[in-house]
């Protein structure tokens, strides 16, 4: 069995080799965020792998992110170090359904979170992130908007936006364990604290909150705040690069669920073997592809 140390070389090795970068979430081990190229949210990652002049780009995510990896790469190998690494929230979303709601709401347009499967996406007028959705909605040229698959980030839109947003009734296990509850709770415990929680978090957990961002604002906000003790309501990956770039600071988790099994699927060896035997390759056909490209396009033009 090889060491960590040892399992890491192997994988720089091979990365050359191959031509390949690494990609890990915040979410992902410390171990896998120490081995990888670039850091980040799942949608930024894509980005950085399409400028990059790599030939195939190792994900270390669940699937929806390899996929949009190759919506945007078409000309590189996406491979995924866990092929059942998936995406509760985004399986809480099916194509047959999402059909049948446009059929009852035909003068809607559709807004998917990037948390969703590349199918979704095709079915789709614009994709959002979590730190564009309500700007995403608000620019858009319709009074009433489907928006899927979270129904907390649909809640947190909708509370903001002037149009009719029908919320799809998904929502990420991790995020929705939190009760207002447990917020109210370590505000006695750590009464000088700052709470930053994500909005796939419940309304009533949000309302709680000194701030609402994605993982990327979360890691910002954290990193201007003046306050030294920060509680935190994301997957409790984020803590490794808050405490990294915040030595200074005491982090704390929301509770102790904040976890996304899947996300901890992918480790060292996997990495190592996907790289060695070139698997999971992930590719989106292209008439799936196209479509999905165009809502991704469509967000990113909105976003400006």
């Amino acid at each position: 069995m090889d060491t960590r140390e040892e399992l890491t070389k192997k994988i720089i090795k091979l990365k050359k080799k191959r031509e390949a970068i690494i990609l890990a979430h915040y979410y992902q081990l410390p171990e896998i965020q120490d081995v990888a190229d670039f850091i980040g949210d799942s949608f930024d990652l894509s980005r950085k792998a399409a400028r990059s002049r790599a030939k195939v780009i190792v994900f270390c995510g669940v699937k929806f992110m390899a996929e949009s990896a190759s919506i945007l790469s078409p000309d590189k190998i996406v491979l995924l170090p866990e092929k059942f690494s998936n995406c509760p929230l985004a399986e809480m979303a099916d194509i047959e359904s999402l059909k049948s709601m446009k059929k009852r709401y035909p003068k809607a347009s559709v807004v998917s979170y990037v948390n969703s499967t590349a199918e979704i996406k095709a079915e789709s007028d614009v994709c959002c992130t979590s730190s564009n959705a309500l700007k995403i909605v608000e620019k858009i040229d319709n009074d009433q908007i489907i928006f899927l698959p979270d129904k907390n980030l649909g809640d947190y839109v909708s509370k903001s936006a002037d149009k009719e947003v029908i919320i799809w009734n998904g929502y990420c296990p991790a995020h929705h364990s939190i009760t207002a509850e447990e917020v109210e709770n370590i505000k006695k415990t750590y009464p000088n604290a700052e709470i930053l929680v994500h909005p796939e978090c419940k309304p009533e957990v949000v309302d709680l909150a000194d701030y609402v961002g994605s993982t990327t604002q979360i890691l910002n906000y954290a990193k201007n705040s003046k306050a030294d003790t920060l509680i935190i309501g994301t997957e409790e990956g984020i803590l490794y690069p808050l405490k990294k770039e915040n030595p200074d600071k005491t982090f704390y988790i929301l509770n102790p669920f904040l976890i996304c099994p899947d996300m901890k699927k992918i480790n060292l060896e996997k990495i190592y073997h996907s790289l060695k035997n070139m698997e999971t390759i992930i590719e989106v056909p292209k008439n799936i592809r196209m479509k999905a490209k165009r809502a991704l396009d469509r967000m990113l033009e909105l976003s400006d």
